[in-house]
């Protein structure tokens, strides 16, 4: 009961601090989110002050209920009630049409708007108990690795934030998928845990699979995700090849793979990701961070399958490696 009760009060805090306009960082299913007052330019700008994050990258907004989508899109679309229905609360993102009434801030300055709930029941007590919608990009610096732990917030953001409302190990690890819906037919702009497939079976044909996208959307940049290692992607087949490679470079080399190699090269550090997709979705932020803590300069990687969540994990690896949407990478 104390401990219900210590998790009341935190969340109430945190919910005044929001309307005061500071920043509260609190847990949600798929990363740790920097929240702000989403209708309060304020507190919007202190959110891009404290990742560094360019003004004209827009935020997530997260609400409580799909009814109200209303009050922040237009123009609302058939198949985005559909999502909701079947992904809401969920690691789910809609791209809409905007309100005019909606922040410069939280658009970068676009006619669409981001949106979604989220699925941790402490990030949904505290939309409740706040009252309004809030948005909350990642709470990392921008580009970097994405925070799944209070540990990981306060190391990286902590003197900028007024309460970290902790609610443990992100369960998913990885961030939302992402639907565009503000066009004639829906598109994937970022992969998740809610898959293609999954998709698919909700829209049916309707949707548009291709991943490039020329406008901007929360987590656009060709290089994100990335830890202060050089991220270096390989097949099983040539990793011992790029690990000679990268061990010629003089450089503090550390290996992240389902399996360990046949031949074992002395001065690299192993990170072991798990061989199931679920739960390398779940590792992998925990694990590039860890490199950053082991100091390491170069970090070669085994590209998980390229099926179910797997998709979204190489996306992720790409990006940490500065490589974009590209396949070219072994």
């Amino acid at each position: 009961m104390k401990q219900t009760s210590k998790i009341s009060q935190d969340v109430n805090r945190a919910a005044t601090l929001l309307k005061k306009g500071a920043l509260v960082a609190f847990a949600t299913e798929t990363v740790y989110g920097l929240g702000a007052d989403a209708s309060n330019p304020q507190a919007l700008k202190k959110v891009f002050a404290a990742k560094g994050r360019p003004s004209d990258h827009p935020l997530i907004v997260h609400i409580s209920d799909a009814s109200q989508l209303s009050l922040w899109a237009k123009n609302i679309p058939d198949d985005a009630w559909k999502l909701a229905k079947a992904f809401w609360p969920g690691p789910l993102t809609l791209i809409l049409e905007r309100l005019p009434s909606v922040p410069d801030e939280v658009t970068g300055g676009l006619d669409t708007i981001a949106l979604r709930i989220p699925k941790h029941p402490l990030a949904l007590k505290l939309l409740n108990t706040f009252g309004s919608a809030i948005a909350a990009p990642s709470a990392n610096r921008y580009g970097q690795v994405s925070p799944t732990s209070a540990q990981d917030v306060e190391e990286e953001l902590g003197e900028s934030i007024s309460l970290i409302l902790d609610g443990g190990r992100c369960s998913v690890g990885i961030e939302s998928t992402i639907v565009d819906l503000s066009r004639a037919k829906p598109r994937v702009l970022r992969p998740g845990k809610i898959t293609q497939e999954q998709l698919h079976s909700v829209l049916g044909n309707t949707l548009d699979t291709p991943l490039k996208a020329p406008k901007k959307y929360p987590g656009s940049k060709p290089s994100h995700y990335s830890p202060k290692a050089e991220v270096i992607l390989s097949s099983w087949d040539n990793m011992e090849e790029k690990l000679e490679i990268s061990l010629k470079a003089g450089k503090k080399v550390g290996l992240l793979s389902p399996h360990l190699p046949n031949k074992l090269f002395n001065g690299v550090t192993y990170l072991s990701l798990t061989q199931d997709c679920e739960e390398q979705a779940h590792q992998l932020y925990h694990l590039l961070r860890q490199a950053d803590h082991l100091r390491l300069e170069l970090l070669v990687v085994v590209m998980p399958e390229d099926s179910g969540i797997g998709h979204a994990v190489r996306d992720r690896l790409r990006r940490a490696a500065g490589l974009g949407h590209t396949e070219d990478i072994i």
